[in-house]
C-alpha cells in the first residue's frame, strides 16, 4: 500500500512543524563546482526549506553534464616569486610562467636572460 502526501498536505504539515517551503522559481540551472570538476543541472525544480533560520536548498530532476576543470599549472606564489626574482610586472611573470608551462625556474631564466 502506497502512502502519499499532496503537496497542500505536506506544506501544511511542514507550516505546523515551523518549516517554510518555496519552490524557487525560473531555475536555468545549479552548478555544483568541486575541486577537479562541475557537475551542471539543466532545468532543475529547485525548492528552498527554512528551519529556524538554517536554509536547505533541495535540487531535483534536470539533465546532468559533468566538465572536468583545468587546474591551474601555477599558483598565485609562483606568479609572485617570479616577479620579484625577475624584476617584472605581474603580466609579464604570468605570460613567462604559460609559456614555460608552470616551470619557474625556465620562466624566471627567460625573463632574465
Amino acid at each position: 500500500m502506497k502512502m502519499g502526501f499532496d503537496s497542500r498536505q505536506t506544506r501544511r504539515m511542514l507550516e505546523k512543524m515551523g518549516v517554510d517551503l518555496q519552490e524557487v522559481p525560473n531555475v536555468e540551472e545549479v552548478i555544483i563546482r568541486t575541486s577537479d570538476k562541475d557537475l551542471i543541472i539543466k532545468a532543475p525544480s529547485v525548492s528552498e526549506m527554512s528551519v529556524k533560520g538554517l536554509r536547505i536548498f533541495q535540487v531535483s530532476g534536470g539533465d546532468l553534464e559533468e566538465r572536468l576543470r583545468e587546474r591551474p599549472k601555477f599558483s598565485e606564489e609562483d606568479i609572485a616569486l617570479v616577479m620579484q626574482q625577475a624584476n617584472v610586472s605581474r603580466e609579464k611573470a604570468i605570460a613567462a610562467l604559460t609559456d614555460a608551462d608552470g616551470d619557474l625556474a625556465k620562466a624566471i631564466l627567460n625573463l632574465t636572460t
